[in-house]
């Protein structure tokens, strides 16, 4: 199996993106991998620092394998917005293929120091984990919101260029327009496709887009053109798994059985994540 870095390389050649999504247990999950699986596309899955303490970051780590091991599958795992050096440590040492070190709370030159460090150990431990830094603010939480989230920040192409140079890391996201969750309407602002391509042309490496749940397909499409690699989603998949697990026990208010109750929610996380899919991979 190559490694991350290498579909990373190849979707920057071709000019399409890798998608990335979040799950919170085996149901998104199994969703997520039968869309990639019946597109045969590479994915990565997402785990937060909530969604590690909920299911076990050596749990995560053994999920994944076992659906790489026996589909022989290029699906892998992401340590998503991580707080500290101790807990990205603590994803290195179990075996994760990518980290984020989430230091855009800090100023720029405290993100620099712990991303640093945070670089360091991890390509000491495998050359073949990808480091992730992240620069700008875009909210914090995955959740359907009234409005866009206090005190964003877009990131400077200078302020880039400055954080990749003196961190090493293999992969920048940026904030571009971009926010954390998704507004009640379906429907987030508009992405700045010039200031994406305007950091791209700064760092040199891939971009990463967070926070794409809401946001327009044209606009990722554009993202995308102009140096972005990989497309996180997760507020959207989160709501298509709740509505229809909600809707099928209201018409079902007797069922019981798990496996026949949140069925529903697969098949609809399965149904977002192959449409996200789909146009990832369009030029």
């Amino acid at each position: 199996m190559k490694p991350l870095r290498e579909y990373i390389d190849e979707a920057r050649e071709k000019g399409v993106a890798i998608g990335h999504f979040n799950i919170s247990n085996l149901e998104a999950l199994r969703g997520i991998f039968n869309a990639a699986k019946e597109k045969n596309l590479p994915i990565i899955i997402g785990v937060s620092e909530g969604e590690r303490d909920f299911i076990g970051v050596n749990q995560a780590v053994a999920l994944v394998k076992s659906l790489r091991d026996e589909f022989q599958y290029p699906i892998f795992l992401n340590a998503d917005h991580t707080y500290s050096f101790e807990r990205v440590k603590e994803a290195v040492d179990a075996g994760f293929d990518s980290v984020i070190f989430d230091g855009t709370k800090l100023s720029l030159d405290e993100n620099i120091k712990i991303t640093k460090q945070c670089v360091d150990y991890a390509h000491r431990i495998n050359p073949d984990i990808l480091v992730e830094g992240e620069l700008g603010y875009i909210g914090a939480s995955s959740k359907v919101l009234d409005k866009v989230p206090d005190g964003v920040v877009k990131t400077s192409p200078e302020d880039a260029k400055k954080f990749v140079v003196a961190t090493g890391v293999d992969m920048l996201a940026p904030a571009v327009g971009n926010i954390h969750g998704m507004l009640q309407s379906g429907v987030d602002p508009a992405l700045d496709i010039e200031l994406i391509k305007k950091i791209s042309a700064a760092v040199g490496i891939p971009l990463v887009l967070h926070g794409a749940s809401g946001n327009s397909a044209g606009d990722i499409k554009a993202s995308i053109a102009s140096g972005v690699s990989i497309v996180h989603i997760n507020t959207e998949i989160r709501v298509a798994y709740r509505d229809a697990v909600r809707d099928f026990l209201k018409d079902n208010p007797n069922e019981v059985a798990p496996y026949k109750f949140l069925k529903p929610g697969v098949e609809a996380v399965q149904k977002v994540v192959a449409e996200k899919l789909r146009f990832f991979n369009e030029k």
